[in-house]
């Protein structure tokens, strides 16, 4: 019978291990970052990250980080770069080799490209005495703190504090490049996050022959006739100059038929309407609409322009289509 293993306290104590890791990495950082910073700011070109093994899972991830963050940037496998693919890298880009010992033989055997091609290189290591910091431009280093693996063999600790190097170059970066809220949605349309950014009003609303609109003399069953055909709940009540003077729904409609018990439909739809109704600009963000139609208690906003003319509608319907929330 096998002894009960802890798995809590191994978890635990692996978790130290690493945060040990980054007090050690937060003593690395000095002018030699603002450095590498400097240098990937005046890139013309791409930031290529390149690494082997785990070192390249990190690297891939880097990339990734930097490429949805203003800084262009893709990942370059050491071994197939050796095989064709340092074609790649051009100059103009920089180069961010990662290797904890500072001395994978697939990156060194590289370096004589990489010196011709006059590419700046910037090394990730442990330290600076091996012969990749040795060649590099700028060396910044991870420290010496031990693996959380037990064999001190599997690569946990150093991986974790390259990747909280690689996120706070792009950090940095970003920050330096003014890169906005907007910015990073429009590198991720399909994301929330790019809805919520990147939809605004003017991209759901009705519009021409689908927006619903009276004159204040119509009579009523000629503005039923518009809401049923238009079908959106609602038409708005313009002047001869597309200015809105009201809106009528249906909801309305229930409301005046309750009171009345019934109603002439030759009545003209401006003894009946809704003045100053809720409207919004088509420059409004979509998600800006759902939160305001659902703090009103509505369900629909006339788009109006500068001037209050009517040129859009948008629903509740229309928000929740498009998936914003």
């Amino acid at each position: 019978m096998t002894h009960a293993i802890d798995f809590k306290k191994i978890a635990l104590e692996t978790i130290a291990i690493e945060q040990h890791a980054l007090d050690v990495l937060a003593n690395q950082i000095d002018d030699h970052f603002n450095q590498a910073c400097e240098i990937i700011l005046q890139c013309q070109g791409r930031v290529v990250v390149t690494g082997m093994g785990k070192s390249g899972h990190i690297g891939r991830k880097m990339a990734a980080t930097f490429a949805s963050t203003g800084t262009p940037s893709f990942f370059m496998h050491p071994g197939e770069a050796g095989h064709g693919d340092l074609g790649m890298l051009v100059r103009g880009d920089v180069l961010i080799a990662i290797s904890n010992s500072g001395k994978s033989d697939e990156i060194m055997m590289l370096m004589p490209l990489i010196k011709h091609l006059e590419v700046p290189l910037i090394t990730i290591s442990r330290d600076n005495t091996g012969p990749m910091p040795k060649n590099a431009d700028v060396a910044l280093t991870l420290g010496e703190s031990n693996e959380a693996c037990p064999l001190g063999l599997a690569p946990t600790s150093s991986t974790t504090a390259t990747l909280v190097l690689g996120d706070a170059l792009a950090v940095a970066l970003l920050e330096a490049r003014g890169f906005t809220a907007d910015d990073f949605a429009r590198s991720h349309p399909a994301g929330a996050l790019g809805k919520r950014l990147l939809l605004h009003v003017k991209h759901l609303m009705h519009t021409g022959e689908e927006l619903p609109k009276v004159s204040p003399n119509t009579p009523m069953n000629q503005v039923l006739y518009e809401i049923s055909n238009k079908r959106l709940g609602l038409t708005t009540i313009v002047d001869e100059q597309d200015h809105l003077l009201g809106i009528f729904t249906d909801g309305d409609l229930r409301r005046l038929i309750d009171k009345q018990q019934g109603f002439d439909v030759k009545l003209p739809v401006s003894a009946v309407m809704i003045q100053h109704p809720a409207t919004i600009s088509q420059e409004a963000r979509a998600v800006e609409a759902l939160k305001q139609l659902n703090a009103k208690h509505i369900n629909q906003f006339v788009v109006v322009d500068d001037q209050n003319k009517v040129i859009g509608v948008i629903s509740m319907h229309d928000l929740i289509q498009a998936g914003v929330n």
